[in-house]
C-alpha cells in the first residue's frame, strides 16, 4: 500500500503490527525464544542462549540491511537472518542460533506472533466501536425508526434495537478473534517434521518454545496443514463482514433522502459540491472491509500444500495475511470513529415512520381478517388491498375505508408497534455490561 492511501487503508494499530519492523521483531523474538528453549532442554549452554537473546533484543546492532537484501535469494528472510545472528554472537554462541529448526518453523511462528499482536490492536478498535454502539443502544432504546428489508420499508423497529444488533455483531467478532488468538500454535518440526536435528529432544524443545512465547503446542508440525491460518482468515473475514454491515447501515441512513443519521466533525467535503457532508468514516470502514473477502479467499486457496513444504502456496500467505489484518484493523478503527461521533436524528426517524404506516396497516388488516378468512387468505386479501392502493394512488387507509368487512379507522389505534424491541435491547446491554464489568 502506497503512502498516498495509508490514511484510509492503514488506520489503527493493526497496520503497525504487520509492518516490516514488526515482522523483524517477531522473527528475532522467535530466534531468541528458541535459544532459551534449547538451553532449558539442555541442548545449548545458558550463556550461549543469553548471548542470542541479547543480540535479538538489540536489532540496531544487527546487519538487518543484509537480511532484507538477501531475503529473496533464499526465498524467505530466515536464512540471512540466521547468518547475521551467528556473526553477531560469535563462534561460541552461534550454536544457540536456530537450534534444530527449519526456516518455516521460525517464519510460521513469527507469523503467529505478528497475527496475535495485530489481533490485540484490532480488538482495541473493535472495543471502541462496541462501546459506541452500546451507548447508542442505551440512549435510543425506545426511539422508533423504520425497519427495512430488501432495501424496502418494512415495519417499525427502534434505533436502540438496531444499535444493539451492531453491538452484538461487534462483540461476537471480538469473541471469535479472541478464541483464535488464544489457540495460535508454535511451529517446530525441523526440515521435514521429524525433529531429526534436535538430538532426541525435539518434542520437549517444541513445548519449551511454545511456553517461552505463550503459544499453544502441537503434537507435530503443521507445515502443510494450514488450519491455524484458515482459522485466522475465517475469524478476520467474519469480523470484516460485521464491520461492513454496520458501516453500510450508516451510509444508507445518512442518505439525504433518508436523513436519519450523520457523522460529526468537519470531514466529508466534496471537491465539486460545497453542500455535501459525506459519511467518510463509514465509507472508509466499508472500503477497508470490502478488501477482506478476496484476501480470505487467497489464504483458503493456499491451504492446498504439497508434501512436507509447499512451493509457493506457503509463501503467498505472508503478505496476504498482513494485508488482511491491516484491512480489518483499519475498518475497525474507522467504524469506531464513525459510531463515536454519530448523530442520530430521532425526529426524522419518527417522521419517516409516521409517513410510512401502510406496511403496518397492511399487517393489521391481515390480522383482522384472519379469524374469518384464515391466515393465508387474509394475507392475500391484505396484499391485494396494498396493490389497489398503489394502482389508484390513494393511501391504504382510504382504500380500507370502503371495505365493509373491517373497520379501517380502528386498525391502528396506537403508536407504532415495535414488539419486544426494548426487552431485547436490555438483554444485549445486560450481557455487554457483564462482559465489560459494568455495575450500572
Amino acid at each position: 500500500m502506497s503512502g498516498l492511501f495509508d490514511g484510509t487503508f492503514a488506520r489503527g494499530g493493526a497496520a503497525a503490527a504487520v509492518s516490516d519492523p514488526a515482522w523483524i521483531d517477531a522473527l528475532l523474538d522467535v530466534e531468541a525464544a528458541l535459544a532459551r528453549a534449547a538451553a532449558r532442554t539442555g541442548l545449548v549452554p545458558t550463556t550461549a542462549a543469553d548471548a542470542v537473546t541479547r543480540a535479538c533484543a538489540e536489532p540496531a546492532g544487527l546487519d538487518l540491511a543484509t537480511v532484507v537484501a538477501r531475503a529473496a535469494d533464499a526465498g524467505n528472510p530466515v536464512p540471512p537472518l540466521v547468518r547475521v545472528l551467528q556473526d553477531a554472537v560469535g563462534r561460541d554462541a552461534a550454536r544457540a542460533v536456530h537450534v534444530g529448526a527449519t526456516s518455516q518453523d521460525v517464519l510460521d511462528t513469527a507469523l503467529v506472533l505478528v497475527a496475535r499482536r495485530a489481533i490485540a490492536a484490532i480488538d482495541r478498535d473493535l472495543a471502541v466501536a462496541a462501546e459506541a454502539a452500546a451507548g447508542l443502544a442505551r440512549a435510543h432504546r425506545d426511539d422508533v425508526v423504520m425497519g427495512r428489508t430488501l432495501l424496502q420499508q418494512a415495519l417499525p423497529t427502534t434505533f436502540g434495537l438496531k444499535a444493539a444488533g451492531w453491538l452484538a455483531g461487534l462483540e461476537g467478532a471480538r469473541a471469535r478473534l479472541a478464541a483464535v488468538g488464544a489457540s495460535l500454535p508454535v511451529q517446530y518440526g525441523g526440515a521435514v517434521g521429524t525433529l531429526a536435528a534436535s538430538e532426541g529432544s525435539g518434542v520437549d524443545l517444541r513445548d519449551a518454545l511454545a511456553a517461552e512465547l505463550g503459544l499453544a503446542t502441537t503434537a507435530l508440525a503443521w507445515h502443510t496443514v494450514r488450519l491455524p491460518i484458515a482459522d485466522l482468515a475465517g475469524a478476520l473475514g467474519a469480523a470484516a463482514g460485521v464491520l461492513a454491515t454496520v458501516a453500510v447501515d450508516v451510509v444508507l441512513m445518512a442518505q439525504s433522502e433518508v436523513g436519519e443519521l450523520s457523522e460529526g466533525g468537519s470531514r466529508g467535503g466534496s471537491s465539486a459540491m460545497p453542500h455535501k457532508h459525506n459519511p467518510v468514516a463509514a465509507v472508509s470502514a466499508r472500503a477497508c472491509a470490502r478488501r477482506a473477502p478476496g484476501l480470505v479467499a487467497t489464504l483458503f486457496a493456499a491451504m492446498e500444500q504439497e508434501h512436507e513444504r509447499s512451493a509457493g502456496a506457503w509463501h503467498s500467505e505472508w503478505p496476504t495475511l498482513g494485508d488482511l489484518l491491516s484491512s480489518v484493523g483499519s475498518a475497525a478503527a474507522w467504524l469506531g470513529e464513525c459510531l463515536a461521533g454519530l448523530r442520530p436524528d430521532v425526529v426524522r426517524m419518527a417522521e419517516n415512520v409516521a409517513a410510512a404506516r401502510d406496511p403496518e396497516l397492511a399487517g393489521a388488516l391481515a390480522d383482522a381478517l384472519t379469524p374469518s378468512l384464515g391466515r393465508g387468505a387474509a394475507h392475500d386479501a391484505a396484499a391485494e388491498a396494498v396493490r389497489e392502493a398503489r394502482r389508484s394512488g390513494r393511501p391504504l387507509a382510504d382504500v380500507l375505508a370502503g371495505r365493509s368487512d373491517v373497520d379501517g379507522t380502528g386498525l391502528l389505534s396506537g403508536g407504532p408497534d415495535v414488539g419486544e424491541a426494548a426487552a431485547q435491547v436490555d438483554a444485549v446491554l445486560t450481557e455487554y455490561d457483564r462482559r465489560t464489568g459494568r455495575t450500572s
